[in-house]
């Protein structure tokens, strides 16, 4: 109910019944996501060898740098945008993630 209430609060149009899937697809992708952020911070174990996630904010409205360049040249603006925030050890590193649309399915497909 809660995911259902902000998606309204965000302007989409989601249905009860499809929430089910709907979360099931959101929380896939944010667990991708923070494995990615996981493999990234792999590169700085010799600095912190324990990251932890400090904050993450959804920031559907705002693009970031490489979207507004993205947009310039022509490309679609991302649907939604994740920004997470690591301590790793003391010092805060912000991860920005864009989500675009996927690619539509080509025809007899």
């Amino acid at each position: 109910q809660q995911f259902y209430n902000a998606m309204k609060r965000k302007g989409w149009k989601p249905r009860e019944e499809d929430m089910k899937i709907v979360l099931s697809i959101h929380n896939h992708v944010n667990d991708r996501a923070w494995s990615e952020v996981m493999r990234w911070e792999q590169m700085h174990a010799c600095e912190c060898d324990s990251p932890k996630l400090l904050r993450f904010m959804g920031k559907p409205k705002e693009l970031s740098p490489k979207a507004t360049v993205r947009t310039w040249l022509g490309y679609s603006r991302p649907f939604d945008r994740h920004d997470w925030i690591v301590d790793r050890c003391g010092k805060e590193v912000r991860y920005i993630i864009d989500f675009y649309q996927g690619a539509p399915p080509k025809a007899g497909s």
